[in-house]
C-alpha cells in the first residue's frame, strides 16, 4: 500500500479560519495538482468531520484524467473512503450519492445499529471491533479488497492520526501565502507524538510552485541514502542475461553493520533470482542478515517452481529487517503477493514509484507483449 497525504495550508499552519465560510487555501494550479493526485490513486480518505463540514464530492470530472484511470484498468472514479466513530453521517452527501466509485465507511464500535443500517443503504459498511479505528487495521482492509495506493485529503484528525502511525508514504504540502493568525482556528495537525522529530528529520524530495503557492513533498519512507541504493539495484539489472520467461532483477543487500552484497537475475545459474544471489553471496562471507536489509528494483517474488523457497520466503527465512523496491512484479507471468508476504512477517516494506519506470525499462522485451505495467497495485 502506498498512501500518500495531502494539505493546504496557511504561512502559519492553519486550515481554515473560524468563520461560518469555508477558507480557500488552494490556487487554480494547486487544485489542479490535488486533482490529479486524486486520479492516480485507488482511494481518498477524508474523515468523518470534513465530509460534514465541507460535503466534498470527490469525484473525477476531468475528461483526461478519467482518460487516463480507465487506461490503467480503473473505474472513472477512485474508491471512496471515511471513519466514523459515531455513524452520524448524512446518506445525502455528495460523498455518497455522486460518483461512480465504491463508499466505504469505517464505522467505530459505539456506532449504533439504526446509523450503521441506514449508511449500508447507499456505502460499503465497515464495523470495527473498537471505538477507536487504528490506521494500520484500516489499511489492512483496504489492501484485502485489493485497494494499493491510497490518497489521504483530511482532515486534522486524520491526518495526526496517520502522522503518528508512521502510516504515511508522502506528505505534501500547499503552503498559501498568507497568514490566519486565529489562534482558535484549525491547524492542519493536532498535539502528538510524531515519529518525525529534531533528530529525526523526513526526506524532502521536492521543493515546487503551484501559482503563488509552494509545493514541498516529503518521503517519509525513505532517505536519500535508500534512493541511491535503489538506483545501484537497479543499474545491476542491466547485466541479466536476457530472458524471455523471467524478469531482470537487481538487488543489493546491505547488513546490519553496513557490509554490501549485490546480485541480479541469473548471475550464477539460470533460474536464480537476484535477491537470492546477493543473500547468498551475504551468507557465503560468513555475514549475519539479521536487520539487514535489501534493495530490489522489482517487489521480491512469492511464488515459484524451479526452487522451494520463493525471495519473499527467503528474505523472512534469513531474518532481514527492510525490503525496499520500485515497482511491483507485474502479473504477466503469476499474480505476486511478495509485499503482502513480507508485511505478514513482520518486515518493514518501503516502496519508491519514483523509479519504477526505470525499474520496468530493463523488461520493456516481456511487457510490450502485456498491458501489465504497473507502477502501484490495483
Amino acid at each position: 500500500m502506498i498512501v500518500r497525504a495531502s494539505a493546504a495550508i496557511s504561512l502559519d499552519g492553519y486550515l481554515n479560519d473560524t468563520s461560518s465560510q469555508r477558507l480557500i487555501l488552494s490556487s487554480p494550479e494547486d487544485w489542479a495538482e490535488v486533482k490529479a493526485a486524486r486520479a492516480a490513486c485507488d482511494a481518498i480518505l477524508i474523515g468523518a468531520e470534513t465530509l460534514r463540514q465541507d460535503d466534498p464530492a470527490l469525484v473525477t470530472r476531468q475528461a483526461a484524467l478519467i482518460a487516463q484511470r480507465k487506461a490503467a484498468g480503473k473505474t472513472p472514479d477512485p474508491v471512496k473512503v471515511t471513519v466514523s466513530r459515531s455513524g452520524n453521517l448524512d446518506p445525502k452527501a455528495r460523498f455518497f450519492t455522486e460518483g461512480s466509485g465504491e463508499k466505504i465507511v469505517f464505522l467505530g464500535a459505539e456506532a449504533s445499529e439504526e446509523s450503521a443500517s441506514r449508511l449500508q443503504a447507499v456505502a460499503t459498511v465497515i464495523r470495527m471491533p473498537d471505538t477507536t479505528i487504528p490506521p494500520q487495521l484500516l489499511l489492512d482492509q483496504l489492501e484485502s479488497r485489493r485497494i494499493h495506493s491510497l490518497f489521504i485529503e483530511g482532515g486534522a484528525q486524520i491526518l495526526t492520526q496517520f502522522l503518528q502511525q508512521n502510516a504515511v508514504d508522502y506528505l505534501r504540502l500547499a503552503i498559501a501565502p498568507f497568514f490566519v493568525g486565529e489562534a482558535a482556528a484549525p491547524r492542519w495537525v493536532g498535539e502528538a507524538q510524531f515519529p518525525f522529530h529534531k533528530g529525526r528529520r523526513m526526506h524532502l524530495l521536492r521543493c515546487d510552485r503551484a501559482g503563488d503557492m509552494a509545493v514541498l513533498e516529503y518521503a517519509l519512507r525513505y532517505t536519500s541514502e535508500d534512493y541511491t541504493r535503489l538506483e545501484e539495484a537497479i543499474a545491476l539489472a542491466e547485466n541479466c542475461p536476457r530472458s524471455e520467461t523471467a524478469y531482470s532483477v537487481g538487488a543489493l543487500v546491505v547488513t546490519a553493520d553496513g557490509q554490501r552484497f549485490t546480485g541480479y537475475s541469473r548471475e550464477t545459474a539460470p533460474t536464480n533470482h537476484a535477491e537470492e544471489e546477493a543473500i547468498q553471496k551475504a551468507l557465503h562471507a560468513g555475514c549475519s542478515l539479521h536487520g539487514a536489509t535489501i534493495y530490489s528494483s522489482m517487489e521480491p517474488c512469492s511464488t515459484r517452481k524451479s526452487k522451494p523457497l520463493s525471495c519473499s520466503a527467503l528474505i523472512l527465512h534469513h531474518g532481514l529487517q527492510r525490503v525496499v523496491f520500485a515497482t511491483y512484479e507485474p502479473s504477466h507471468f503469476v499474480q505476486c503477493c511478495g509485499e503482502e508476504l513480507l508485511k505478514k512477517g513482520g518486515i518493514e516494506v518501503t516502496v519508491i514509484p519514483e523509479l519504477a519506470a526505470r525499474a520496468l525499462a530493463v523488461n520493456a522485451h516481456i511487457l510490450q507483449k502485456s498491458d501489465d505495467i504497473p507502477t502501484s497495485k490495483g
